[in-house]
């Protein structure tokens, strides 16, 4: 039998394989040089994914650390926040959840850190949780490619479509694990998405024509009124690769509350609003179901409201449509009239996918209010839903669940369900939606060379300056 020391370098060995042109970063070992033999095996400590939590706000607490820690190889021994305040809450966090699972009371000490820098450089960490605001998506996800550590992170992948192709193209050379949280691809909690691609990309509805996707726009508001930044907040951080502007707490997050939603959602500094924050998820399935995953529209048109000047703080858009032709000939239509989901509709019939009333958090724009007609899956007949995928038919990926399918992958080398070159053209779609939108006029698009046509105009929203040492240009690897 192998000694601890040759265990142990084993497991580092695997883990830091399926990140090939790393640095082969190899961990010091954490435990004894001699173990009782019983402590090898599946769950042995030895076998654990020491894993890094990087933002600790709605998203964080309340999705991504709950969905990973239940399972049994995820182990997570640090936590980064630039707010001390949560940071403080987060170690509390996992802590307590370790304890309640084992009935040790110390079971484990979560090492806090107000710069994530300091997690990627630790080389006991395998792997990062991303759950940071929109504009603090694409750096660090590229950092972390070249520090070698596998990386869940938040959607919508990137700020612009060009640090979006920065991040896709690191990671592609890292050869590091990453999953977008995408959680619509796993079948836990809602199995109705890749069914209803399964039966849409094997012609149950005929040959497909038109998707209909149902966003909702965000309202105006905010307080503008300046406010002293709290003396826990690292504000010029927060801020990132975006323009310095003086600190409101509409602009940031609560201060009291942390599941409370964010007023940055709903800024343009720091995101596109909902074309992104939900698009990420319905224009995602809409590309699974298409069979568009990896590449994009070729001419999209959109009109939008935005907030009046002097309405208050917030500036993303209001009620929008927005018209996406695919070189398939298939038409996307999205906007805020279209019920809240994914309609595929084919020469033979069509069919509507949801979540239904399965919300991840309490702020998820579901029709709660409308719960009993809430439906998730159903369609113009509703023999095409029982219908059987045959044995020499499409059959998609099965990802369990999204955040156990990223421990898993990284466990196996397999890619990922949400990978980074399909997470990014999700994403190059919303942000396309939203260059139409912002023009309010049609542009055409290359999807192989990711630019506009004979557009100037719109090539010059592509990317957006980065502000001094922050921003995915200053990444190397």
């Amino acid at each position: 039998m192998k000694d601890q020391k040759e265990q142990n370098q084993d497991r580092r060995s695997f883990l830091k394989a399926t990140a090939k042109g790393t640095a082969g970063i190899i961990a010091a070992s954490m435990f004894p040089a001699i173990v009782p033999s019983t402590v090898f095996g599946k769950n042995a400590p030895s076998n654990k994914i020491n894993i890094g939590q990087i933002g600790f706000g709605r998203i964080g607490s309340t999705h991504d650390l709950p969905e990973v820690i239940k399972n049994e190889a995820a182990h997570v021994i640090a936590v980064a926040d630039l707010d001390k305040n949560r940071l403080a809450k987060g170690k509390e966090w996992i802590e307590r959840k370790y304890a309640e699972r084992t009935g040790k009371e110390k079971y484990l000490e979560v090492k806090t850190y107000d710069d994530y820098h300091e997690i990627l450089g630790r080389k006991d960490i395998d792997a990062v949780i991303i759950s940071t605001p929109d504009h603090w998506h694409a750096q660090p996800a590229m950092e972390a490619a070249v520090a070698g550590k596998h990386i869940y992170m938040q959607k919508p992948t990137s700020l612009t479509i060009r640090e979006g192709r920065q991040m896709a193209d690191m990671i592609k050379k890292k050869g590091v694990i990453f999953q977008l949280g995408s959680q619509q691809r796993s079948v836990s909690p809602w199995p109705q998405f890749k069914r209803t691609c399964e039966l849409v990309r094997n012609g149950r509805i005929g040959k497909l024509k038109k998707v209909y996707v149902g966003l909702p726009g965000d309202p105006p508001g905010g307080n503008p009124e300046p406010m002293p930044v709290p003396p826990n907040l690292n504000y010029d951080m927060w801020l990132g690769s975006t323009p310095e502007v003086y600190y409101t707490l509409d602009r940031v997050h609560s201060q009291t509350d942390i599941n409370d939603r964010p007023g940055w959602l709903r800024l343009e500094q720091f995101g596109a609003g909902m074309i992104t924050g939900w698009g990420s998820h319905h224009i995602d399935i809409a590309h699974w179901g298409m069979d568009t995953e990896l590449t994009g529209p070729i001419e999209i048109e959109g009109k939008a409201t935005f907030p009046a000047k002097g309405s208050g703080l917030w500036d993303v858009h209001g009620d929008f449509l927005v018209n996406a032709l695919y070189e398939n000939g298939v038409v996307m239509e999205i906007g805020g009239t279209n019920p809240n989901g994914v309609k595929f509709e084919g020469t033979d019939g069509w069919i509507f996918v949801s979540r239904g009333n399965v919300g991840v958090t309490a702020s998820d724009p579901v029709a709660a209010q409308n719960a009993k007609e809430n439906k998730a899956f159903y369609a113009s007949d509703p023999k095409i839903l029982g219908s059987v995928i045959g044995e020499n038919e499409i059959h998609l990926y099965e990802s369990p669940e999204q955040h156990r399918n990223w421990i898993e992958s990284i466990q196996s080398g397999k890619q990922t369900i949400s990978h980074a070159e399909i997470a990014h053209r999700s994403c190059t779609a919303c942000l396309l939606a939203h260059t139409a939108m912002k023009l309010g006029r049609k542009v055409k698009w290359d999807p192989k060379k990711e630019e506009f046509i004979n557009d100037k105009e719109a090539n010059a929203m592509l990317s957006r300056p980065q502000r001094g040492k922050y921003g995915t240009n200053n990444v190397k690897g």
